[in-house]
C-alpha cells in the first residue's frame, strides 16, 4: 500500500479517493505479548475469525443555563440552549476480546475523572481499561469539564487561588458527577445489548470546510489568525487532513446501528448557545440518510492547528449557525457517500494495548514569573486584557509546576480488523497525526485526539524554531509539555501499532460469469418508425 509523506498533499488526497472503498478485515496472527513491566500493556488475546458483535447508545449531558461555558481562560456562562450534548458510544466484541470507545461533546476531559469512569464500567461489566477509549469532541459550546479542575490550586496561596477558581474557567463539580453517571449507564447499557452485525470500516475525503490556521510571515515568524487576506502572509505553515474515517454497523435485518466518524477540525463554530457544535449537524446529516435511530460517535482527529476559518478567502467567512451547517453537513455528507459505498464483514478481530511516556513540563523563566506576578496585581484595563490573561496563566503555571513537573502521558491502541484506532491526550498538530498514519501498515489508522486526557497543546518542534511561534506555544497552565513532546507521542503510537497485525480487507461479492444472453429488451437495433 502506498505509504504518504506529510509533505506530499496531493498525493495524499489522490491516495484518500483511491481507497474510500477499503472497508473492515477479517483476521488477525499477533505478535507475542510484552510484559507490563516495560510500561507498556499486553496485547488482547487474539479472537480468531470469531462473529463481532457490536452496539450503540447515545446520552443527554448537556449542561444547565448558567453554568461555565468553556473554551477560554476567563470566566464566561451558558445564557441560552442550541442542540443537546452527547455522550456517544459504541461497543465492539470478537470472542473474548472488547472494545468500548466514547465520544463526548466536550472542550476536553482529565486522566483521574476519565479513570473513575472506566473503573465504573469496570465494576459491572468485565472489560478492562485497555479496552475503553474516552475522547473529546472539544465542543467550545458544550459543558464545563475543563479547565481548571476542582482542587487543582488547594496547594497555593490564597493569591493564585483566587487566579485560577474565580478568574479562570473552571470545570463544574456537580456537571462532572452528573456527566460520569451518564456516561456510565450508557456505556453499559450498549455493552448489554451486543448483537451480530457487520461492519464496514473506509474513509472519505472531505477539502472544503478546514483550514490551517498557522501561516509563515514576510516578517520570517509564524502567526496563527494572522488575519483573512493578510498582505504579510507568505504561505500555510502546515497541511490539512480531509479524510472522513468512517466505521458503520449493520444488524442481521440490514439497519445501520451506528457508526464512528473520525475527522481533524476544530469544534469551533459556535452556533449559539449549548450546542455540540458542528458534530450537531453531522449527525443530523448522517441519521437523515441512515435512520433516526443511528447513533453517531465522533472522534476529533489531529486538529491542534486546524479550524474551519479561511484565512485566504476572498470572500466573507461564514460564521454561528451558517458554519456550523457547512461544516458539520458536509462532513455528514462524506460520511453517509462511505457508509454507503464500503463492502462489510461479519468476523474479524479486536485487540487493543497502551502505553505511558512522562513528559517534562516546560518551566517559565523566573525573569517571566516576576514581571507576570507584577502585572496580575494590576487590573486588565490597566495591562490590557490579553497580556493580563497569559500573565495570569503563567503565574498559575509557576503553581502547578512544582507540584507536577512532569505528565505521565497516555497513549492507547484499539483494533478493530484493519483499522487502527490510536489516542493522544492533545490538541495535536495535524503534521504529527498525519505522521502516524504514514507510519502506520494498517490500510487505515485514525488518530484520536483530546482521548483520556488533556495536555493542552502539541506543536510539532519547528513550531518551537527561531521562524516558529504563535498561539499554541505560548506557554499556560493548560498547554505547557516540553517541546519534544509531539516526537515522543509518535515515536511511541507507531510502537504500539507494529504491536498489532492488520486484518484482511474484504470485497464486494464478484459478479456471475456472462450467460451469453443480452437483456433482450435492449439487443435491438434503432427504430426510426
Amino acid at each position: 500500500m502506498h505509504k504518504i509523506t506529510t509533505s506530499d498533499l496531493p498525493s495524499r488526497r489522490k491516495f484518500l479517493k483511491q481507497t474510500s472503498l477499503l472497508t473492515a478485515g477479517l483476521s488477525l496472527s499477533l505478535t507475542t505479548a510484552q510484559s507490563t513491566a516495560t510500561g507498556i500493556s499486553p496485547i488482547s488475546a487474539a479472537s480468531v475469525e470469531a462473529p463481532v458483535k457490536a452496539a450503540f447508545a447515545d446520552g443527554d449531558i448537556s449542561p444547565e443555563i448558567g453554568m461555565e461555558s468553556p473554551g477560554n481562560y476567563g470566566k464566561g456562562y451558558h445564557k441560552t440552549f442550541h442542540d443537546p450534548c452527547k455522550v456517544r458510544v459504541s461497543a465492539f466484541q470478537s470472542g473474548e476480546n472488547k472494545a468500548l470507545v466514547i465520544g463526548f461533546d466536550a472542550l476536553a476531559i482529565y486522566q483521574p475523572w476519565v479513570d473513575e469512569i472506566k473503573e465504573g464500567i469496570g465494576k459491572r461489566y468485565a472489560i478492562s481499561k485497555d479496552e475503553i477509549m474516552i475522547s473529546a469532541s472539544h465542543s467550545h459550546s458544550s459543558g464545563p469539564t475543563a479547565m481548571v479542575m476542582p482542587g487543582q490550586y488547594d496547594h497555593a496561596n490564597p493569591f493564585i487561588q483566587d487566579l485560577a477558581y474565580k478568574q479562570s474557567s473552571c470545570a463544574d463539580p456537580k456537571y462532572l458527577a452528573s456527566t460520569k453517571k451518564t456516561t456510565i449507564e450508557t456505556a453499559l447499557k450498549a455493552l448489554e445489548r451486543l448483537e451480530d452485525v457487520e461492519i464496514g470500516i473506509g474513509s472519505g475525503n472531505e477539502e472544503k470546510v478546514s483550514f490551517n490556521r498557522r501561516f509563515f510571515m514576510k516578517n520570517g515568524r509564524t502567526y496563527t489568525h494572522p488575519g483573512q487576506l493578510n498582505p504579510e502572509i507568505s504561505k500555510v505553515a502546515g497541511p490539512i487532513d480531509p479524510e472522513v474515517g468512517v466505521v458503520g454497523a449493520w444488524s442481521k435485518d440490514g439497519k445501520c446501528i451506528g457508526c464512528i466518524v473520525n475527522f481533524a477540525c476544530h469544534s469551533t463554530t459556535n452556533p449559539g448557545g449549548i450546542s455540540a457544535n458542528w458534530v450537531y449537524y453531522m449527525e443530523q446529516t448522517i441519521k437523515g440518510a441512515m435512520g433516526k435511530d443511528c447513533v453517531v460517535v465522533f472522534l476529533q482527529g489531529a486538529s491542534g492547528d486546524v479550524t474551519q476559518v479561511n484565512n485566504r478567502n476572498p470572500y466573507k467567512n461564514r460564521s454561528g449557525e451558517e458554519w456550523a451547517r457547512f461544516v458539520g453537513a458536509n462532513v455528514g455528507a462524506e460520511a453517509v457517500k462511505t457508509l454507503l459505498s464500503i463492502p462489510r464483514g461479519s468476523h474479524f478481530p479486536i485487540n487493543s494495548t497502551r502505553a505511558f511516556i512522562d513528559i517534562k513540563r516546560r518551566i517559565p523563566s523566573k525573569e517571566n514569573v516576576e514581571k507576570s506576578l507584577e502585572m496580575v496585581k494590576k487590573s486588565p484595563e490597566e495591562v490590557g486584557k490579553t497580556d493580563w490573561v497569559f500573565a495570569k496563566e503563567t503565574v498559575m503555571l509557576d503553581s502547578w509546576v512544582k507540584q507536577k513537573p512532569s505528565h505521565n502521558v497516555e497513549i492507547q491502541t484499539i483494533q478493530l480488523g484493519p483499522l487502527v484506532l490510536v489516542s493522544n491526550p492533545a490538541e495535536f498538530f495535524c503534521e504529527l497525526g498525519l505522521k502516524i498514519k504514514a507510519e502506520s501498515q494498517f490500510p487505515f489508522t485514525f488518530p484520536v485526539s483530546m482521548a483520556n486526557d488533556c495536555v493542552g497543546y502539541v506543536p510539532t518542534l519547528e513550531a518551537f524554531s527561531s521562524n516558529g511561534g504563535g498561539y499554541e506555544t505560548r506557554l499556560t497552565s493548560y498547554s505547557n509539555l516540553e517541546i519534544t513532546a509531539g516526537n515522543q507521542i509518535v515515536d511511541q503510537s507507531i510502537k504500539l501499532i507494529k504491536r498489532l497485525t492488520p486484518g484482511s480487507i474484504p470485497h464486494f461479492e464478484k459478479a456471475p460469469p456472462f450467460k451469453g444472453e443480452p437483456w433482450n429488451y435492449g439487443n435491438v437495433p434503432p427504430q426510426i418508425q
